[in-house]
């Protein structure tokens, strides 16, 4: 708008939607051991038409392995296992809280759920948290994006790495996104939805935060 016809203090500015081209997706890292043979450049560069912006909860943000914790640092709390904790403060639940206030600071609905699926029975994780997923989509039929938020680690022969990256002389914890592309008998049919997201996502992350996202994982398996 020009000075001289300023706009009235009620317009809000439609967000501008970033494009994204075949080049990006060239540059994409992901893998794939044999799960399956996607078109990057096509999925990244599909219209994502949806607007998690509303009164009623878009987002619901969960932790299959709830007890998850990092190094400790100069921590103090109590582990039920190795890097693992029911401390609220340093397990998943404190990064799920500070992902739900940023969402929600942009008018994005969240719903948290601060339940322990992985303790005291870690192997049955992933059925408790189905089960609890499945019922919040019931009772919230506005949800349109499920973020199972994890605590990213990596052995070599055994051995613990570090991942991580320096964003502005600091350290911290590069991202991962993990995607089940479905098996025989568990099949996903909406994992090409869930890799043009995520290829979408890696170029932001990687645009605004160099070095912050390690590859796409693609794997032969169906996550809730």
């Amino acid at each position: 708008f020009p000075a001289e016809s300023s706009p009235p203090a009620s317009y809000v500015p439609e967000p501008t939607r970033p494009v994204f081209t075949q080049e990006q997706a060239e540059s994409l890292a992901v893998t794939n051991p044999g799960a399956c043979a996607p078109d990057c450049a096509a999925l990244l560069t599909a219209p994502l038409e949806w607007n998690l912006a509303s009164d009623a909860p878009t987002v619901l943000i969960v932790h299959t392995h709830t007890s998850e914790s990092y190094e400790r640092g100069g921590a103090d709390y109590t582990e039920t296992a190795a890097y693992r904790t029911l401390d609220e403060e340093y397990n998943m639940l404190r990064i799920g809280d500070r992902v739900a206030l940023l969402l929600e600071a942009e008018g994005i609905g969240v719903i948290h759920d601060r339940e322990f699926h992985d303790y005291p029975s870690y192997n049955s994780a992933y059925s408790h948290a189905r089960k609890a997923i499945q019922a919040l989509l019931l009772e919230n039929p506005h949800i349109q994006l499920v973020l199972d938020i994890h605590r990213d680690a990596m052995e070599d022969g055994g051995r613990q790495v570090s991942t991580h990256a320096s964003l502005d002389g600091q350290d911290c914890a590069q991202l991962m996104t993990v995607l089940g592309v479905g098996r025989s008998g568990l099949t996903n049919d909406r994992w090409e939805n869930n890799l043009s997201l995520a290829l979408k996502l890696q170029v932001l992350l990687q645009a605004q935060c160099p070095g912050i996202a390690r590859p796409i994982s693609l794997r032969a398996q169906r996550f809730n």
